[in-house]
């Protein structure tokens, strides 16, 4: 009879979902991101001000540091998968 998953196993699935999660977001946002549009009605303050909101530095483009992150759930699901049969 097998054992239930370890707590650190868990865990580490649970990371590298969110990581790949938030990759694939940032990954198609980089990818389909037209340039910064005007936000006129969402405060009068703020009528002239155009959205620069960056996730990275300007160094690393947000598809690249999707990409990124997608390897690091990666990573992380076979380290849990490595663990888990390690201890069974």
């Amino acid at each position: 009879m097998k054992r239930p998953a370890p707590r650190s196993t868990s865990a580490l699935y649970a990371t590298s979902a969110t990581c790949a999660a938030i990759g694939a977001l940032l990954w198609v946002r980089g990818r389909t991101s037209a340039p910064p549009r005007m936000y006129r009605d969402f405060l009068a303050a703020d009528f002239t001000t155009r959205s620069a909101w960056r996730v990275w530095s300007p160094a690393v483009t947000e598809d690249r540091l999707g990409l990124y992150l997608l390897a690091a759930g990666v990573v992380l699901a076979v380290a849990a998968r490595l663990i888990s049969v390690r201890r069974d």
